[in-house]
């Protein structure tokens, strides 16, 4: 018999020392799936209780799974593997959540979505009761990193790291998600995105947890780590924006000033300013270059689409490096042997900075860029070795 003929859901709960909660969630999921008329199970991936949350599990029906390396993701990914359900909803077992909603979950799922994410925050239409959320929480994190999930990876998701979504079993499975810490939660989200899977929000209301003790959830830490994952899997947000950024604005710098100093209003540019666009334009460069170096890293271990290195794998090659880059540090050299012309028609003396840094910055830029360019196409070419062989 197929799994689906006999479980459609199973709800899960990760579970380290919850002993006070963890009852009153396992019954309030009995019931949610009594009432709903469903199929289903109660899973609790304990990740090494001490309290007693293991015996608790087992004597109030749940089926208990355990996930010896520890996690939050690790205990959801040993979870997900043991659900017998075709749809899974999953939520802390602290009493935050509510399991008597998840039947908008089970119908979104049944509907066709992928993925139904659980909105807290008041813009989605959840709600926030009192004391449920720690004020940094609620006001710049949880909005902040959710934004900055849309920015970076256009996710359909309002409330980004809500603990309390729903999922096929299979869509999830085939996501191939790996972090086993807190960013688990991000990863999700993050490929299925990617992979094109349906995405929906539905509204939710968060309760202050039921536990004496503190939460697992540390507020700076967890918060770095995911804003670290989102970062990490968004190179062109991360260095290739920033990087274009900086090079357009040393190049414009750089064909304001050449001809000669700049005055804006009663700010006067001149050759510090010319210096200032030579970091620009060097620094822009190495942010471009680890940008499409991390798209063909991420490509090859899976963290981006294949699709998103493709214009990489096309336009650019170790021969057509090589040439740019010996071109623009020739010119370079051949600007600075100029310079030194210059310079002897000062008898080497003196050398008017007005002629000289305007002369010599560019030289100097040029010839650092082109072998940065040089260098670049090696370092990418390398990469590439793996995806296509050696070309």
């Amino acid at each position: 018999m197929e799994r689906a003929e006999f479980t459609e859901l199973t709800l899960l709960m990760p579970c380290l020392d919850e002993a006070e909660t963890l009852a009153g969630c396992i019954e309030q999921g009995r019931r949610a799936l009594d009432e709903l008329g469903v199929a289903g199970e109660i899973v609790v991936a304990d990740n090494g209780s001490t309290d007693g949350s293991p015996a608790i599990a087992e004597r109030t029906g749940a089926r208990i799974v355990h996930v010896p390396e520890r996690g939050y993701g690790a205990a959801l990914l040993g979870g997900i593997a043991a659900a017998r359900g075709r749809y899974v909803v999953m939520a802390d077992a602290d009493a935050s959540y509510d399991f008597r909603e998840i039947g908008p979950f089970l119908e979104r799922l049944r509907d066709g979505a992928d993925l139904v994410m659980g909105c807290r925050l008041p813009s989605g239409g959840g709600k926030i009761l009192t004391g449920a959320m720690p004020f940094l929480h609620r006001w710049l994190g949880n909005p902040g990193l959710s934004w900055l999930g849309r920015v970076l990876f256009g996710c359909p998701v309002t409330d980004f790291h809500c603990g309390m979504r729903g999922f096929s079993r299979e869509a999830l499975l085939g996501l191939d998600v790996r972090t086993t810490g807190m960013e688990f939660a991000s990863e999700m989200v993050i490929k299925a995105t990617f992979r094109g899977l349906r995405i929906v929000n539905v509204p939710i209301t968060l309760h202050p947890d039921g536990r004496t003790r503190p939460p697992h959830l540390r507020t700076f830490r967890d918060g770095w780590r995911h804003l670290r994952f989102m970062l990490l899997h968004s190179p062109k947000g991360l260095f290739l924006v920033p990087g274009t950024a900086a090079l357009g604005t040393g190049a414009l710098g750089f064909a304001v000033l050449l001809p000669g100093p700049l005055r804006i209003g009663g700010v006067g540019l001149d050759a510090n300013t010319l210096l200032v666009c030579a970091f620009l334009i060097l620094t822009g460069f190495q942010w471009i270059s680890f940008g499409m170096s991390a798209r063909l890293y991420a490509t090859q271990h899976g963290l981006i689409p294949p699709d998103d290195s493709s214009w990489i794998q096309t336009h650019l090659s170790l021969e057509r490096g090589i040439v740019i880059g010996g071109f623009v540090g020739l010119a370079g050299l051949c600007l600075l042997v100029y310079a030194v012309y210059a310079w002897s028609t000062f008898g080497f003396g003196p050398f008017p900075a007005a002629i000289g840094l305007r002369l010599v910055i560019p030289a100097v830029t040029a010839m650092a860029l082109g072998a940065q360019i040089v260098l670049s196409s090696f370092f990418i070419s390398m990469l590439r070795l793996k995806l296509r062989g050696l070309q």
